[in-house]
């Protein structure tokens, strides 16, 4: 007898999910590294007190990362709402006019492909198990069971901002005056690879332009904020 073949992927919505936040994750750490080497690097045309470079760094390696929490956390959170307020009124809708919402979904469930019976049978088997599941995933395109959370968007985004900042804020202040420039640079160029790399990956896109358009964002940022810290430098400011 024939077994059937094995299969190793995963399947379900949280698949999607966690490379939704693996992705996220990724660009937040990009952001961190791109931005602090920016600021650092912008210092360090002004000055060689490796004071001053540690200040600017952690002011922005802090600042950034509590922006990026706020900024998800209120995004999240509206999104929360919105998808909480559609199932409540889903669920009005299904306890006012069930009929109603019965032959809506049959109507979803047959412009998916199936037939009129079998999307008819199909939603009348869906509704008597659970009928605002099967309206918030036909309809909606929500799963009741996993809404996002809001402080897990926030520390996800603060976490990985912060991991992203620390390699500019150290490459800039561990190495001798004298090396410290080229080895930010370097160091922020090759974490930018990855990075390019591994959002491509995640996205199923040619790796090649995204790290070329990565690595080249982050030597612009670098360069026009060391010239501003240069010029600043020279006048004294």
């Amino acid at each position: 007898m024939t077994e059937a073949p094995a299969h190793d992927e995963a399947h379900g919505g949280g698949l999607g999910s966690r490379l939704n936040w693996l992705r996220a994750a990724v660009l937040g750490a990009n952001d961190g590294v791109v931005s602090t080497a920016g600021l650092v690097v912008g210092v360090a045309g002004a000055t060689e007190s490796q004071a001053a470079l540690l200040t600017a760094g952690l002011s922005g390696l802090l600042a950034g990362s509590m922006s990026m929490a706020a900024g998800e956390y209120v995004s999240v959170s509206s999104q929360r709402d919105s998808e909480k307020a559609a199932l409540a009124m889903e669920k009005r809708e299904l306890r006012e006019r069930p009929e109603a919402e019965l032959a809506e979904l049959t109507g979803l469930l047959a412009a998916r492909g199936l037939s009129p019976e079998v999307a008819r049978e199909a939603a009348e088997q869906l509704t008597a198990r659970d009928a605002l599941r099967a309206h918030a995933r036909v309809e909606l395109g929500i799963d009741p069971d996993a809404l996002t959370n809001p402080w897990h968007a926030a520390g996800a985004s603060f976490l990985a901002f912060t991991v992203g900042a620390l390699l500019p804020l150290l490459a800039i202040v561990l190495p001798p005056p004298s090396a410290r420039l080229w080895v930010t640079v370097l160091s922020v160029l090759a974490a930018l690879t990855l990075t390019g790399w591994w959002s491509a990956r995640l996205g199923a896109a040619p790796t090649g332009p995204a790290i070329l358009r990565n690595a080249a964002g982050g030597a612009l940022a670098m360069g026009v904020t060391y010239a501003a810290g240069s010029l600043l430098g020279a006048a004294g400011v």
